[in-house]
């Protein structure tokens, strides 16, 4: 997790306006929104990175409700969509969206089922793996 953490912050892009980080009373209060407790390696991510801005991926954040990329929304969304309830949102790919299970297992679910990513992935054993070999890779 530091590595991918490192990773992500040597990465991150100068934006007008910086993105900033939820605190633990704040992530709270989102798994109370969304009636699902958040993976741990969400909520470290969201603790720790959800700031980086980088590339043409837009994973989620936690800590503006203004953003197009806040969890709670993004999820509501997704789950309208007919993304499985069970499954949260991490990021959307146009109708598409990469989720975590509460195994915090990383899958990519196309619209109508879980299947393969555009680059022929099927899932990812955790939320480090797929900031590495997907997000920063892009």
């Amino acid at each position: 997790m530091d590595d991918v953490i490192e990773l992500l912050r040597e990465k991150n892009e100068t934006v007008p306006v910086p993105l900033e980080l939820p605190d633990d009373d704040l992530l709270v209060e989102i798994e109370e929104q969304l009636l699902i407790s958040l993976p741990d390696d969400l909520w470290d991510y969201l603790l720790e990175g959800s700031d980086v801005v980088y590339g043409s991926l837009e994973p989620v954040t936690a800590a503006d409700p203004r953003s197009h990329t806040y969890l709670p929304e993004v999820a509501a969304q997704a789950w309208n969509d007919g993304l499985p309830r069970h499954l949260i949102p991490i990021c959307q790919l146009g109708e598409c969206y990469y989720c975590i299970d509460e195994d915090g297992e990383i899958l990519f679910w196309n619209g109508e089922k879980l299947g393969k990513d555009p680059h022929g992935n099927k899932k990812w054993a955790n939320l480090w793996e797929w900031i590495r070999d997907v997000w920063l890779q892009e």
